[in-house]
């Protein structure tokens, strides 16, 4: 099985055509995986948690979330999502293509809203709680293009259904905001840090090294491991191990593949190495990690 294609799976799962670029797919921490590494799209995506509690990092800051709250992540804004210890963590992601709502004659919705937005990653709140006085109607509107992809067959007119649901709840995150003075563009350091992550996330089976990465940032090396620690806490080698390590879990889960071919789908050149950072990592070998989430 190719892991490549495992790992983008979900979100290429479409519910309508390629016409339509609205997602819809249910996940489960631990029972899928035990974390999703902190990554960017250019989709924007709302996580909706249905039953638990866990982690959600947006940009480099990360905060406990539990069950009924919503979160959105802007096209381009970094974000991951972890598990509280030892709890279960059911929820819903919701990606779409922001384009699908704007206009080809550039209206004020695309101008004042939707360009600004795709163009700061901005967003004035991204995590909405049940006390929030804006939760009621933003969940309102999400349970409806919910209940829509319910429908099976889907018949052809939910699309107008779920743009106009889309619009509705834009309606109700921006009615008292204005997005243009609001917005700031990211940091350069942030957009740097997006470029490390995406070339990790594109190469990571492949040999990865320091000169690589510091050539890539145009940074010397010893600016590029301290740039990297001060922005992610950890060296960019235990940063990468742990992708491979998440991207190894998945595989073992998702293919009959043996541990050897999963260490090296997932980027491992020594067997040893990668069964000693797997239970370091998961607190068993990866046999009988995947025996133990299997039954």
């Amino acid at each position: 099985m190719d892991i490549q294609k495992y790992e983008n799976y979900q979100e290429k799962k479409n519910h309508f055509d390629t016409s339509f670029p609205y997602n819809t797919y249910l996940c489960c921490i631990p029972q899928d995986f035990l974390s999703v590494p902190l990554h960017w799209h250019e989709e924007m995506e709302i996580i909706y948690i249905k039953k638990g509690r866990g982690y959600v990092s947006l940009d480099l800051s990360s905060s406990p979330v539990q069950e009924g709250d919503i979160i959105f992540a802007a096209p381009g804004q970094l974000h991951g999502i972890s598990q509280y210890p030892s709890v279960r963590m059911e929820y819903e992601n919701i990606l779409f293509d922001l384009s699908m709502l704007e206009s080809k004659n550039r209206d004020i919705c695309t101008t004042d809203f939707f360009a600004p937005l795709k163009q700061s990653h901005a967003l004035e709140k991204n995590i909405y709680t049940p006390d929030d006085k804006k939760y009621a109607k933003i969940s309102y509107w999400i349970d409806q293009a919910d209940s829509i992809c319910r429908t099976s067959p889907l018949p052809h007119a939910a699309q107008l259904a779920i743009k106009g649901y889309l619009f509705a709840l834009f309606y109700e995150l921006f009615s008292d905001w204005n997005i243009k003075a609001s917005s700031k563009m990211p940091l350069p350091s942030l957009e740097k840090l997006k470029m490390i992550l995406k070339y990790v996330e594109n190469h990571f089976q492949e040999r990865i090294t320091i000169q690589d990465m510091a050539s890539c940032c145009d940074y010397s090396q010893s600016h590029f491991m301290k740039y990297f620690k001060n922005a992610m806490g950890m060296s960019f080698i235990d940063y990468l191990n742990d992708y491979r390590l998440t991207m190894a879990a998945k595989l073992l889960l998702a293919s009959d593949s043996t541990v050897l071919s999963v260490s090296q789908e997932a980027g491992f050149e020594n067997l040893s190495y990668f069964n000693r950072c797997f239970k370091k990592k998961y607190g068993q070998t990866p046999s009988a990690y995947r025996k133990a989430v299997r039954t």
